[in-house]
């Protein structure tokens, strides 16, 4: 339901290597960890007119510079645009798990969370601790550093039990990532539209579908007359 989820995108200006969120949060808004991951993912291209950002190194650029890190856009290239994709794609997959989408299989999801493991080696994050507790931080600066950063906030969103919140819409043009705030995580859709698509998408398959199978009412031959 709309009125339950939350759709969030890329937003200006960031801390350290996150694109950043937006102050003033209810307690049933997303977090800041939340925001990041969700501005991370909702950057492929849609049914509804949404572009790649990570096209090439100049749309990856462009996406760092907009997020409020110009540092970790000096010299991408062609390779790393092509990685990012990889690791959002990954994630997005991951999400489309948490939406129980009937369309993402058990394969595909091994594959995400065996990439997403591989990520996890490839930018390393270190724990900080002090007096106020303990937070995990990119181990590295740039461009490796902005993936640890996404990495580091799924963390806390796991270790704050929220990682489950976190999902992507089921509706296949879309794949949109939204943070569900229904009380019992029910929600698989970003917004009313979308679920009326898949409702009327479904029912129209089944229409067809029984329309096409032999013996139903509507291809059912006239009864003959009894002759006299």
């Amino acid at each position: 339901m709309a009125s339950d989820t939350t759709r969030s995108a890329p937003t200006g200006g960031a801390a350290d290597t996150t694109p950043s969120a937006k102050p003033h949060r209810t307690p049933s808004a997303p977090s800041a960890a939340a925001d990041a991951v969700l501005a991370f993912a909702n950057t492929h291209a849609d049914a509804g007119g949404r572009q790649e950002r990570f096209a090439d190194a100049e749309g990856l650029a462009r996406w760092l510079t907009d997020n409020g890190l110009p540092d970790a856009a000096a010299d991408v290239s062609e390779a790393d645009a092509a990685a990012v994709r990889e690791l959002r794609d990954a994630l997005v997959t991951v999400l489309l798990g948490h939406s129980a989408d009937p369309r993402t299989s058990e394969q595909a999801l091994t594959r995400a969370e065996h990439l997403l493991r591989r990520a996890a080696a490839r930018y390393p994050l270190a724990a900080v601790l002090d007096r106020y507790g303990a937070r995990l931080v990119p181990g590295h600066d740039g461009l490796p550093g902005v993936l640890a950063g996404i990495l580091a906030s799924a963390a806390e969103l796991a270790l704050t039990g929220a990682w489950q919140r976190l999902k992507a819409c089921r509706n296949p043009p879309c794949h949109f990532a939204f943070y569900d705030r229904s009380r019992n995580t029910s929600g698989a859709y970003c917004t009313t539209t979308c679920s009326s698509q898949v409702a009327m998408r479904n029912y129209r398959n089944r229409h067809r579908a029984g329309a096409a199978t032999p013996g139903n009412a509507g291809d059912a031959a006239p009864e003959a007359t009894p002759r006299q």
